[in-house]
């Protein structure tokens, strides 16, 4: 068999090239050179004056992130994947004698932007180029929030009391190994969806019911180019309609409309968007044992166009990025939503340039 040489790698990747590596097409839509001063920040690295290995650049680890988050992949198979695919190592920048990032490394370099918060401040990092790129947040905004599942908790009555109270069971306190599996933050709800019709075609009395368990990811996007502003991570129980308040309002959009659901429509709610100088556009509720007025159903109806554009961003991050909490802990949940809400934006960037420049 002949050696391969440098020529032939290059051969490779200018095949990969050919077929669409989207990767490639991040490296050069994104300067991610843009994210260094805030890891360096937050990471607050040594100067190596004491010795040791230096640490893996932090430009390059925060990259591993952005595979892991497209790829939905494990630390361990992240760093098999690394080390097997071209593609990957191009984005990296590594070569094939070069140091590739471990499991373990993979994992502490996101535990230490975990506990420092700084997904917050990446994110509103590359929404800072967005604008600076002329994609403002305008023409209004749109809410919603979309269940986020995580591995199914297997406790008794007595232990899920004593964690809804903020209580750590007390058989578990002497178990850290147990104690360090077990998801306090995350809580069960129901997902209601409209049942189906019979096979005689009649409809059931009630709609189904659905349990899960898990986190929710609320956001706001704006209508124009359909970009995630603003967000935040709860537990899956905390009710969608009361996040309206709690800084999910972009109030830099140049539009002052503001279209959601049935269920961010409260008094308080109202009250609020009215006191900031937002316009609702939000749903009206059906009236309880009467029929919804016609005008009040036309008027849904037209809202439904435009506020289902929400529904595509939350399809891409789960049928295309298959979105999932595999780790434990509401800080942590944080971090992976937060990253899938910026590699959307990523996404969606790519697309309105390339859009664009046909």
């Amino acid at each position: 068999m002949d050696q391969r040489g440098f020529f032939d790698v290059e051969d490779r990747l200018s095949r990969l090239s050919d077929l669409g590596d989207q990767l490639e097409a991040f490296s050069r839509a994104v300067d991610f050179e843009q994210f260094r001063p805030d890891l360096e920040r937050t990471l607050a690295y040594s100067d190596g004056a004491k010795g040791g290995r230096p640490p893996i650049d932090p430009v390059l680890m925060f990259k591993v992130l952005v595979i892991q988050t497209i790829n939905t992949l494990s630390d361990e198979r992240t760093e098999y994947l690394i080390n097997d695919r071209l593609s990957f190592m191009r984005f990296l920048g590594l070569g094939l004698s070069d140091r590739v990032p471990d499991a373990k490394t993979i994992w502490l370099f996101r535990e230490r932007l975990t506990k420092a918060g700084a997904i917050a401040t990446l994110f509103d990092r590359f929404d800072a180029m967005l604008r600076g790129a002329g994609y403002i947040a305008m023409s209004g905004q749109i809410l919603d929030a979309t269940l986020v599942a995580a591995p199914r908790q297997r406790n008794t009555s007595a232990e899920k009391t004593d964690i809804k109270a903020g209580r750590i069971p007390e058989h578990w306190k002497d178990k850290p190994a147990r104690l360090s599996h077990k998801d306090r933050d995350a809580r069960w709800t129901l997902k209601f969806t409209k049942a189906k019709p019979r096979d005689d075609g009649s409809m059931p009395a009630m709609d189904l019911a659905i349990p899960a368990f898990g986190y929710k990811n609320h956001i706001s996007i704006d209508r124009r180019f359909r970009l995630i502003r603003r967000w935040k991570a709860t537990d899956a129980s905390a009710h969608d309609g009361a996040r309206l308040r709690e800084g999910l309002l972009d109030r830099s959009n140049t539009g002052s409309n503001v279209w959601a659901d049935t269920a961010y429509r409260s008094g308080a709610n109202e009250a609020f968007m009215d006191r900031h100088g937002f316009v609702s556009k939000v749903h009206h509720k059906k009236p309880p044992h009467r029929d919804m007025p016609t005008r009040t159903r036309r008027s849904n109806a037209g809202k439904s166009v435009i506020r289902s554009r929400v529904e595509h961003v939350f399809a891409d991050q789960k049928s295309r990025m298959g979105l999932f909490v595999r780790t434990v802990g509401i800080k942590r949940a944080e971090m992976k939503i937060g990253l899938a809400n910026l590699v959307y934006n990523i996404r969606r960037f790519l697309y309105l340039e390339r859009i664009n420049a046909t």
